[in-house]
């Protein structure tokens, strides 16, 4: 074995390593994917993890930023010397992904740094596009689909994703002078002008207020988990099962809030071991249940392949 091929194999493996200490739920899901495509996804995972650390650890200036913005030229255009950047490089170049994904999550992270609030509930999926949303069409490049119809519901489904994690975190953001509820939804339940108030104790009072928020913004994920469905059946079947069940643990996690009563205080929901084989045992069920439908899509001639279309935050907004 080469040197070079040496060193990617070893990228790959401290790529998995990173995303199964940051993400328990995504690792025990990769393992589910063809090895074809599970070293690309976990160096794809490594580098936004990389890129969110960063900005989390940025200073005001926006140094960080612009190291990231020329890190990513530097992979694209094959010119990347660092292990992971190469790696990443390697992966973009490889499986066709518009260099306009990565940048957008960049300026997702750019939110970040500048503390952004948002008014609005479409104000929220445009930063969860950015951070999230362009995750899963970059995901879809790794996979193959066989039809385009498919790249909309897998932005949906990284932004259904985020929008269950804006509701887990609401605390530990609050900690952070974090607050990504948006404004409208907040002003609904008797909260407006909560932000004012970040970073210092949460105060009692406004749980209720936050409780309520939070169970409308996983109703809002539920419509984007459901529109995330009518996409799989595009995904090569083991793909289509690895994706269900991301989907199906992310989704628990939701379900353990609601099971809290939405309460903001009671602690980080974890969907516990059992809970997560239980959602993969499902997503099994599920994923071959679409056997007929995948047996259509291919005898009519449909094939795997990279998707040709980009696309942008205005074609995943409407449900």
């Amino acid at each position: 074995m080469s040197s070079l091929a040496l060193t990617r194999m070893t990228t790959a493996q401290l790529a998995r390593g990173v995303m199964a200490h940051h993400s328990k739920s995504f690792a025990l899901a990769s393992r589910l994917l063809p090895a074809h495509a599970r070293d690309d996804a976990a160096v794809l995972y490594t580098w936004c993890r990389r890129a969110d650390d960063t900005v989390d650890h940025a200073p005001s200036d926006r140094s960080a930023l612009a190291q990231l913005s020329e890190q990513l030229d530097a992979a694209y255009s094959g010119a990347a010397r660092e292990p992971l950047l190469t790696a990443f490089g390697d992966v973009v170049r490889g499986r066709g992904i518009p260099r306009s994904y990565p940048a957008e999550l960049l300026v997702g992270m750019a939110m970040d740094l500048d503390g952004t609030r948002y008014a609005t509930a479409d104000d929220l999926i445009a930063y969860a596009w950015r951070v999230a949303g362009v995750v899963g069409l970059m995901m879809s490049h790794v996979l193959g689909v066989d039809d385009d119809s498919a790249l909309v519901p897998a932005a949906h489904l990284g932004i259904a994703m985020q929008l269950t994690n804006v509701c887990r975190d609401v605390a530990e953001d609050w900690q952070r002078e974090r607050l990504y509820i948006p404004d409208e939804v907040l002003a609904r339940h008797g909260a407006a002008g909560l932000a004012g108030d970040l970073g210092g104790p949460l105060p009692g009072s406004a749980v209720p207020a936050l409780s309520g928020a939070v169970r409308d913004l996983l109703g809002l994920a539920d419509r984007y988990y459901q529109s995330a469905d009518r996409g799989l059946v595009a995904l090569p079947w083991r793909s289509a099962f690895a994706i269900r069940s991301a989907r199906d643990v992310y989704a628990a996690i939701g379900n353990e809030i609601a099971r809290r009563d939405h309460d903001v205080t009671a602690g980080r929901a974890v969907v516990p071991k059992h809970r997560k084989l239980a959602c993969i045992a499902l997503s099994a069920v599920r994923t071959a249940a679409s056997a007929p439908h995948r047996l259509a899509r291919k005898v009519s001639g449909r094939r795997h392949v990279i998707p040709s279309r980009i696309l942008e935050l205005a074609d995943v907004t409407c449900l």
